[in-house]
Parts: C-alpha cells; structure tokens; sequence
C-alpha cells in the first residue's frame, strides 16, 4: 500500500509545483506587458519597446504575445524607428495570418514610412522633401494599396487611401526634380522621359502640368516641334490648378 501512496504523492507534489510556475509565469508575463502598455499611453516609447521586447523573448508564446507585438510595431514607429516598425508588423503578419487586428498590421507597415515624407527641417528650410530618396514613399504606398486591397472593409482603409493620394502627389514631384536637374543639365531626351513618366503614372496629380511644360520645352530643344506643341496644346486643356499640390487620385 505505502508504494502506491509515494509515487501518487510526488505525482501530486509535482503536479502543484508546476501549476505555481505556471502562474508566476503568467503573472510576470502580464505585469510586464502591463508596464509596456502604460509607458506606451503615456508616450515612453523606448521604455514600452523595452518591456515589449523582454516580453517576447522570455514569454513567446504567451496570452499576450500577439498583442505586444502589434504594441512593439507600434511603438517602434512612435520612436522614429521605421524599420524595425515595418519588420515587427511584417513578423506579426506571417505569424497571426488570421488575427482579427491583422489589417492593423498592414497599416502600421504603411504608416511606419509614411512620416518620412514630410519633415519638421524640410518645412523649416523650405524643403520640399521630395527631393529626398523616394524608397520610403515608395514602400509605404504599396504597404497602404495592400491593405486596401485585402481589407477593404477595414476601418483603416479610408485613411489609407488620402495618404495614398498624397503619395501619388509626393512621387511625382520627385520624378519632376529629376526631369528638372536632367533639363539644367542639358540631357533634354532623359528630361523628356521622365515628365512623359509623370503623365502616364501619376495622371491625375497637380505635377502634370510642370510636367507638359518640360515635354514640350525639352522636345523644342531637341528640335522636334510637332511633339512640342502637341505637349503644349495638353497644356492649354490641364492648366495648372491653385489646389495642385493637393490634388491626386
């Protein structure tokens, strides 16, 4: 009898241990994540991003674990960290396929470079962050178009879709400071080009017109009249609007 007693004994003894490590797990796992929320509401950004990131290392799998890691994305872009913002989201959408806030995560990846087209500096010097290397743009227009096109239900779509017209006005303007420097620089073909780019991708954007008045210029120096003034006639019927750096579509 006293050898059936033993073994039941320690099976009880082990089943309550680990019962209560299970739950200083839990409890550690929630005051932590706990601590990330309250430092990510009350904008200590790098202090929620630690805490989130101790959280997924030591408790991966935990009841928390998919939320923190939309709360790390989160804030990652808050503190000006947009690839590691873009990387987390991504990591969450190959993880959580199926989540029920997984278009968030699509709109975050957006969101996370979307800041990089405008500036506080550029504005201050008068900068037209265009002119800037247009990759970020570039990546968060199509992170918002996917989205819309998964999601089109989703709540976030609206938003998505006006940052993704101020996208379409902000390329194009890139592509037309390059049209610019090719016509100083004399390189009137490769200028011409990159205005007839503009018109065919981004039709209904205010840089149209700046757009028609380099075809048109770039071909009467390159000695093609015909294009020229077919490129101005355009010109006459798309007169550039007093809305032009707004308008999109």
């Amino acid at each position: 009898m006293r050898k059936i007693l033993i073994p039941c004994l320690i099976a009880v003894l082990l089943g309550g241990c680990a019962t209560s490590g299970d739950k200083e797990q839990e409890s550690s796992a929630e005051r932590l994540y706990q601590l990330g929320k309250e430092a990510l509401r009350d904008g200590y950004y790098e202090t929620a991003i630690k805490h989130f990131e101790d959280l997924a290392a030591r408790y991966p799998f935990g009841d928390n674990a998919a939320q923190a890691q939309l709360d790390l994305a989160y804030g990652y872009y808050k503190y000006d960290q947009p690839d590691q913002a873009v990387s987390t989201a991504e990591h969450f959408i190959k993880t959580y396929p199926r989540h029920p806030d997984v278009d968030y995560a699509y709109y975050l990846r957006g969101l996370a470079n979307f800041g990089q087209t405008t500036g506080f500096l550029d504005d201050l010097a008068h900068i037209d962050a265009a002119q800037r290397d247009p990759r970020a743009a570039l990546e968060s227009f199509q992170h918002f178009a996917e989205l819309v096109q998964r999601f089109p239900g989703s709540r976030y779509a609206p938003d998505a879709v006006q940052r993704m017209v101020h996208l379409k006005n902000y390329l194009a303007r890139h592509e037309m400071f390059v049209a610019d420097y090719y016509m100083k620089r004399g390189a009137y073909v490769a200028a011409a080009n990159r205005a007839k780019y503009v018109i065919e991708t981004y039709p209904r954007t205010g840089s149209v017109p700046r757009a028609l008045a380099v075809m048109a210029e770039a071909y009467e120096r390159l000695g093609l009249n015909d294009l020229a003034a077919d490129a101005r006639r355009v010109l006459e019927l798309n007169p550039p609007a007093a809305d032009a750096a707004d308008a999109g579509g």
